[in-house]
């Protein structure tokens, strides 16, 4: 006897149908699976069945033959599992085929025949082909999110069956909720003492979505300034949600309880992070790295130096595209890759803390230091300044800064804007964009043009000045066209490397 029931498998963030084709005939007992399954795909065989006897069913002692189709696509995980047990039921006979007419299965199977959440649930489900999707109870939250599917979802084996035996109803879906609850508060930028220069960098770069690069001693405040920036940006829009939260299950993180994620992400890997891990890749799977969880939020690269050489230049593609491809022999995958690069190193390796001259790094030292960071890398930050350790007066000062809600009601309102204008951050405007709504008076263009002619300015690097600029008009209050002073500051925040070192030190 035959059953087919439609399901899902993963690759990257997308998800690709599957056809589960079950085949129970006389014979000698045994159970196949084929249809290029990875190794934890074909072994469902052995929690199919404990999990079949363990909610009390008959398993069919034939010749059970089970095929993944198409067959030429590699099958990963173990979210086949459900819909290989309930073939495998149906085709003995146990189950009714026409029960399952016009239902898709994806989850996987426990021993004792619960059903567990399986990774990119977000993913597959719009893949399935059928009106009912079943999933399991801890990923109701996340397929929910999807429209025009109706979606079901049981915590055992035993349930499903007794379900379309007729003998019970559909069990009730776990509660959800629209909306994701209030967050605690995360640090605020009150805390920071000092420091006005980066203050004004951090809400510069939260406002346009420009990337940001600071180079100074430890203890300076680099980073603290860094995780009070994802606090200054707003919620995202459904379309971000979607997209944020499709890379975060698919990589098998932890996702809200409503199933999805509404807040800009903040992504801190270790400086010891290999390229697979930062830009995704692996096995046939193609898992989504570091890069792509960011997407619509900040990735924060600290003692960005200590990167090795070959992961910092596989930002560049993405810093400019927006999208990674991953391409393998068997497979290739793309992935989302629109993020805030935030990035701190200190001005040397010893760090350079103490009063001027006290370096104790060799010629050779540095220059090894600095040639990890490539030009094409540096040319890609919009902002790059020098961060100083505070002065022992603003340390010991009462008087708290500018909270945090004050600034972030200034980047909503910069962020409002530039959506008006041209549908998203001024950082991402193109270059016919920089023409309608960046344009420079003459002083402006008088200015811009002795650094180009100077070779301290890249056709890039003029692009993203002109970016910068236009976000300084707009935290300003003005629409209009860019002025000298705010080309002026757009440069000043752009500082060359090795003057930045210079200052820094």
């Amino acid at each position: 006897m035959l059953a087919a029931i439609p399901s899902a498998t993963l690759l990257g963030v997308d998800g690709l149908p599957v056809r589960v084709e079950v085949h129970v005939s006389n014979g000698l007992p045994g159970f196949t699976v084929v249809g290029l399954p990875d190794t934890a795909c074909r072994e469902s065989r052995d929690r199919v069945r404990a999990a079949v006897l363990s909610s009390g069913l008959k398993w069919p002692q034939k010749r059970i033959t089970v095929n993944l189709a198409p067959s030429g696509l590699r099958k990963t995980g173990a979210g086949l599992d459900l819909a290989i047990a309930l073939g495998v039921l149906a085709a003995a006979g146990e189950v009714p085929i026409e029960a399952l007419a016009g239902i898709g299965l994806v989850g996987e199977l426990g021993l004792d025949g619960r059903v567990r959440a399986v990774p990119g649930v977000l993913c597959m489900v719009p893949a399935i082909e059928a009106e009912v999707v079943v999933v399991p109870h801890g990923s109701y939250a996340e397929a929910a999110v999807i429209r025009g599917r109706h979606i079901r979802s049981v915590d055992h084996l035993r349930e499903l069956v007794n379900t379309l035996r007729g003998n019970e109803p559909w069990p009730d879906a776990p509660a959800t909720s629209d909306n994701e609850p209030e967050a605690v508060a995360g640090p605020d930028m009150a805390d920071i003492r000092g420091q006005h220069l980066g203050r004004f960098a951090i809400e510069v770069a939260a406002a346009g979505g420009h990337h940001l690069l600071m180079l100074g001693p430890p203890g300076s405040g680099k980073t603290m300034l860094a995780r009070r920036l994802v606090g200054l940006l707003p919620r995202l829009s459904t379309e971000q949600a979607v997209e944020t939260t499709r890379a975060h299950s698919a990589a098998g993180l932890v996702l809200p309880c409503s199933g999805l994620i509404t807040r800009p992400p903040w992504r801190a890997p270790h400086h010891n992070a290999s390229i697979v891990g930062l830009v995704g890749g692996g096995g046939a799977r193609l898992r989504p790295g570091e890069i792509s969880c960011a997407t619509n939020g900040v990735l924060f690269l600290d003692e960005l130096a200590e990167f090795a050489t070959p992961v910092l230049e596989a930002l560049r593609q993405p810093l400019e595209e927006g999208v990674i491809r991953v391409t393998r022999a068997a497979a290739s995958a793309t992935f989302p890759a629109r993020f805030l690069l935030i990035a701190a190193m200190n001005p040397c390796p010893c760090g350079d803390g103490g009063p001027p001259g006290s370096c104790r790094c060799t010629d050779y030292a540095r220059a090894r230091y600095e040639r990890r960071l490539s030009g094409p890398l540096l040319d890609r930050f919009d902002l790059r300044l020098p961060v100083h350790r505070p002065d022992a007066s603003d340390l010991v000062a009462e008087a708290a800064g500018e909270a945090s809600v004050d600034v972030a009601a200034r980047v909503a309102a910069v962020r409002v804007l530039s959506t008006a204008r041209s549908g998203g951050t001024n950082a991402a405007l193109t270059d016919r964009d920089l023409s309608r709504f960046a344009s420079m008076n003459a002083g402006a263009t008088r200015l811009i043009e002795l650094r180009l002619r100077a070779g301290t300015l890249s056709a890039r690097g003029y692009a993203r000045v002109r970016r910068v600029a236009r976000t300084l008009a707009d935290l300003s209050g003005r629409d209009s066209e860019l002025n000298e002073e705010d080309v002026a500051t757009a440069l000043e925040l752009r500082a060359e490397f090795d003057a930045l070192q210079g200052v820094a030190r």
